[in-house]
């Protein structure tokens, strides 16, 4: 009895609940349609991709009745309700249908041919010179079926696997090559289309050597990262070519830091050297990137973007898991490297030291002193000064002191200052020889010098001990110019200037490297490149003609590639 009445009593709500339901059912607004309308798509191969000659189908979907006119844009017109249009020339075109007078536009892109050059997958993940044979895949897009013409260019000393010297082809694909020089080797592809040429396709194919060494990073001013194998034993008729890592390097890339399997580059940015104090005050915009150490990469560890000027990334070092940098005129500060995306804050990176944490404030050291490298040699830092203090200060991590001071308010560390008086720049120093290289930029004085920690002691503050330390480059002499000479005026002023800003040590070969920049072409000094001294030996030579190289190191991993 119970059961059955409560299912009369449900079936008496059920039209309760239907009439709430349908008595809560919103409002659908109906939108006015366009008088006239349309739409297009591709037909055939390519259908997401806007090609010359592709086979573009419009269609009129206007409520409005009448005659369906069609305006291509390029000259052409048709009606019906469904037709049928290529383009003969890339661009952009209003495309216009009009019904009794009423008009609907829209606009389309329409792109040229390009080839698409590819490297297909290498056995072993690594093209070593002379001996991995490579080949290529090719798709050219041809909606218009018309006539194609294949130009490829070769660079030096490519060879097929039958060992024919191969510097051009005209087949649609060449087969497999060798390479015979290491390097970034450019494989070029000029196809014509009914005899019109299409942009030219380009292929950089790193080629690594047969034995593995160590390699040499620089970095290029305004222009991009390179990699460099560092190869002593290369045959005659092998050319040693930069990797150009396709990546941007800054615009002051003063120093470049290596960690396996990362390179740091620290960019000083625009704004690296005194103009006023108004166009500094937010002016920075230097950083440190992390770039994988083949470029496939790039990350942001750091940023000073819309800081002070004065605090981008000048020079600096890696001493276990942290990144170390110099700013301009203040004071070092340290990063983790396992650091990510930050934004530069004096209250989350403060300061590890600055000049007056030092006892050398006032004692050496005065308000605004220079920054230059920085570096340790066992358990002592060495930081390179210019202006308002100039030498090279030692201190231990004892030494730095746990509140700012006034000048002359502490002892100054004993460790003491190499080369007082003088402009040290930049400084490297080999495990092998126990020697160190630097820079000096004095009037009369200015060189590369390298010697015993002790003999470095021995010369004080004495410009006239440098003499026996001095190295040339070749047959000319290293005689720059702050000013006017080699470096130029657009290398700063006075009492700051970029110089030899980095020098690099490869302790497989007991080598430095470093960069110099001849911006005026005297021909009393040097040319511009990459230079190499060599501890052994105890010479200079240059290894590379290349333009504006700021910041340089190695990576003592030797490998085939990188």
């Amino acid at each position: 009895m119970k059961s059955n009445f409560l299912k009369i009593f449900m079936i008496a709500l059920l039209p309760v609940f239907v009439a709430s339901c349908i008595d809560n059912v919103p409002d659908v607004e109906v939108l006015p349609r366009d008088a006239v309308s349309f739409e297009y798509r591709i037909d055939g191969d390519y259908a997401l991709d806007y090609y010359i000659d592709s086979h573009i189908t419009f269609v009129n979907t206007s409520p409005t009745e009448g005659e369906a006119v069609w305006d291509f844009g390029d000259g052409q017109t048709d009606t019906g309700n469904e037709v049928k249009h290529p383009y003969d020339v890339a661009g952009t075109y209003n495309v216009k249908l009009t019904i009794n007078g009423i008009t609907k536009s829209q606009v389309i892109m329409i792109s040229d041919i390009k080839p698409l050059l590819k490297l297909n997958p290498i056995e072993g993940g690594i093209c070593e010179v002379l001996s991995t044979p490579v080949s290529f895949s090719l798709e050219v897009p041809n909606p218009g079926n018309r006539r194609l013409e294949y130009e490829w260019s070769f660079p030096a000393r490519t060879k097929s696997v039958a060992g024919e010297v191969l510097e051009t082809s005209s087949d649609t694909l060449p087969g497999e090559v060798i390479f015979g020089n290491v390097g970034s080797q450019a494989v070029r592809l000029l196809v014509k289309m009914d005899g019109r040429a299409l942009e030219e396709a380009v292929l950089n194919v790193p080629v690594g050597y047969n034995k593995e060494v160590p390699t040499l990073y620089y970095a290029e001013q305004g222009g991009h990262l390179m990699a460099y194998k560092l190869i002593s034993d290369a045959p005659a008729d092998m050319d040693i070519m930069p990797f150009d890592l396709g990546l941007a390097s800054g615009q002051h890339p003063f120093t470049l830091l290596y960690k396996e399997p990362s390179l740091y580059v620290l960019d000083a940015g625009t704004g690296w050297y005194y103009q006023n104090e108004e166009a500094q005050a937010n002016g920075g915009d230097g950083k440190i990137s992390i770039v994988a150490k083949d470029g496939s990469k790039l990350e942001t560890m750091i940023s000073n973007a819309g800081g002070p000027a004065f605090q981008d990334p000048f020079y600096g070092c890696i001493i276990d898991n942290d990144l170390y940098y110099t700013d301009r005129n203040t004071g070092v500060i340290k990063v983790p490297l396992a650091t990510r995306n930050a934004v530069y804050s004096a209250s989350e990176f403060p300061y590890f030291v600055q000049h007056t944490t030092l006892g050398y404030y006032g004692n050496g050291i005065s308000y605004g002193c220079i920054g230059g490298s920085l570096g340790m040699i066992g358990d002592t830092w060495y930081w390179c000064k210019n202006y308002n203090g100039n030498g090279i200060f030692r201190f231990k991590n004892a030494d730095i002191l746990p509140a700012t001071i006034a000048a002359g308010g502490a002892a100054a560390p004993e460790s003491g200052i190499a080369l007082s008086g003088m402009c040290p720049k930049s400084f490297a120093y080999s495990t092998k020889s126990n020697k160190i290289i630097f820079t000096v930029f004095d009037g009369n004085y200015e060189g590369v010098y390298v010697c015993t920690l002790d003999e470095l002691n021995a010369i004080g503050s004495s410009k006239n001990a440098l003499a026996p330390y001095k190295k040339l480059f070749g047959t000319l002499g290293f005689v720059p110019n702050k000013m006017g000479g080699a470096f130029g005026p657009a290398e700063g002023h006075t009492s700051e200037f970029a110089a030899i800003c980095q020098i690099a040590y490869d302790e497989v070969n007991d080598c430095a490297y470093f960069a110099y920049r001849n911006s005026h072409n005297d021909a009393t000094c040097a040319p511009t490149g990459i230079y190499r001294y060599n501890f052994a030996t105890d010479k200079i030579e240059q290894v590379l003609e290349s333009g504006n190289v700021y910041g340089v190191v190695v990576n003592n991993l030797p490998t085939k590639l990188f």
